[in-house]
């Protein structure tokens, strides 16, 4: 019975002994031999983001007033197509229309008197060749035409000045595309450097997308993109990465899904759309970026 109580215990540490042998070798077999979920090595690496639709860069102007004033005409409304150099909108300028019809009389009038002054001149020096004038009246005639010179050279400058500031009451559009918005209306007074219309070139779209900072070293140029937006059940856009930032950026959107951080920093990702979509600009998508 001694004998016996002895033997349970070494015979339990030599079970256990060859249980651990058995399962190192099983994990060195395991090693040698391929994975059965191999191919989840080879599947696509894909991240997730949120992004906007935007116009490409000079696709989105603000059209403002260079100076205050009324609006006395304003010729386009929201979704009104416009051409680059179209008429959009004058600001009253009666005012500085007078302005330069003053100033345009006076360079006539200084214009009158050089030639005035200029004939004095000639007179003068002739006197004095001949020794019947003198050198005072000799200098003040050409003080007087040298007056008139300036004269005129100011009257000159306000006119350029006071048609520059008419030229700024007349506003044009600067893009060919469509007025997205309309911040005032005909008879409103604007201050200097009030926005009047926002156009936008609706015909070149893409999406920044903000993908977080710890995504950023696996983005590549050209990776597949597909997008969706909230509204468009069961629809999905092809697009591709065209640009990505040498920089990250503190996050814009707010997260939808609470789970995210909102703040963390984020690389403004620029797809390009491959197809038409109704996709409004400014408006909120998820993009999955694809990378094989």
């Amino acid at each position: 019975m001694k004998i016996t109580r002895w033997i349970w215990p070494f015979a339990g540490i030599a079970l256990v002994g060859v249980l651990l042998f058995q399962a190192k070798s099983d994990a060195v077999r395991a090693m040698g031999k391929p994975a059965a979920n191999a191919s989840f090595k080879d599947a696509p690496l894909r991240i997730s983001a949120e992004g906007r639709v935007t116009t490409y860069p000079g696709g989105q102007v603000v059209v403002g007033s260079d100076t205050a004033g009324t609006v006395v005409r304003l010729l386009v409304e929201e979704k009104s197509p416009v051409r680059q150099g179209e008429l959009i909108a004058e600001i009253r300028a009666e005012d500085l229309r007078a302005a330069i019809a003053q100033a345009q009389a006076r360079v006539t009038e200084s214009e009158a008197d050089i030639k005035l002054y200029e004939t004095e001149a000639r007179r003068a020096e002739n006197l004095w060749e001949s020794q019947v004038g003198t050198k005072q009246a000799t200098d003040r005639a050409r003080r007087d035409l040298d007056a008139a010179l300036a004269r005129r050279e100011t009257a000159q400058a306000d006119v350029r000045r006071l048609e520059a500031l008419l030229g700024k009451t007349v506003l044009r559009a600067p893009i060919s595309g469509v007025v997205t918005q309309r911040h005032v209306q005909q008879g409103e007074s604007v201050k200097e450097q009030a926005p009047v219309v926002t156009i936008a070139d609706l015909q070149r779209m893409r999406i920044e997308a903000e993908v977080d900072e710890f995504d950023a070293g696996r983005v590549a140029l050209g990776a597949e993109v597909r997008v969706k937006a909230e509204g468009y059940d069961g629809q999905e856009w092809r697009g591709v990465v065209e640009e990505i930032p040498d920089s990250v950026v503190p996050r814009r959107l707010k997260p939808e899904d609470p789970g995210r951080p909102s703040d963390t920093r984020v690389l403004m990702v620029k797809v390009a759309l491959q197809e038409p979509t109704p996709l409004k600009l400014g408006q909120r998508v998820e993009v999955e970026i694809v990378r094989k």
